[in-house]
């Protein structure tokens, strides 16, 4: 790839959103990945001088078209990939945010095959990005939290 983040010499901060809408939440898989390529939550690298909560929102409305609110932190993951001889070729951290669904619907583009809006107990048997179940349980939870203030 030849964004510069190709064997880094540090990671990149990234961050994605379960974004809920109806008791759902919003899973999408990547362009670029085969068919069978895994689901996971919308986001991207945050910018130098972003908040988090900025980063999400700019993230979003760039990848998938919608307006979120972000209600607070639903947890985090490591992505990490390797080339054949074994050196880093990527490295993300990935702070994951609940959010709230404000306005749209998911367009397709250049960065995204397929989206889906899922009841949490649909995720159960689709092949998603490791841990997702349990950042999308956080996300409704934070939104439960909000909810009762």
């Amino acid at each position: 790839m030849s964004d510069g983040r190709s064997y880094p010499s540090r990671p990149y901060l990234a961050v994605s959103a379960a974004i809920i809408k109806d008791g759902r939440i919003l899973i999408v898989r990547r362009a670029g990945s085969s068919t069978d390529g895994p689901f996971t939550l919308p986001g991207g690298a945050v910018e130098t001088g972003e908040r988090l909560e900025e980063a999400v929102i700019r993230e979003i409305r760039e990848e998938t078209g919608l307006s979120v609110a972000p209600c607070g932190f639903a947890g985090f993951r490591e992505a990490i990939f390797r080339d054949s001889d074994g050196r880093v070729e990527r490295h993300f951290v990935i702070l994951a945010f609940a959010a709230r669904w404000i306005a749209g619907e998911p367009v397709l583009n250049e960065e995204l095959a397929e989206a889906r809006w899922l009841r949490p107990a649909d995720l159960e048997g689709l092949r998603t990005t490791e841990g997702l179940s349990d950042i999308v349980a956080s996300a409704f939870e934070r939104v439960r939290e909000v909810d009762r203030r």
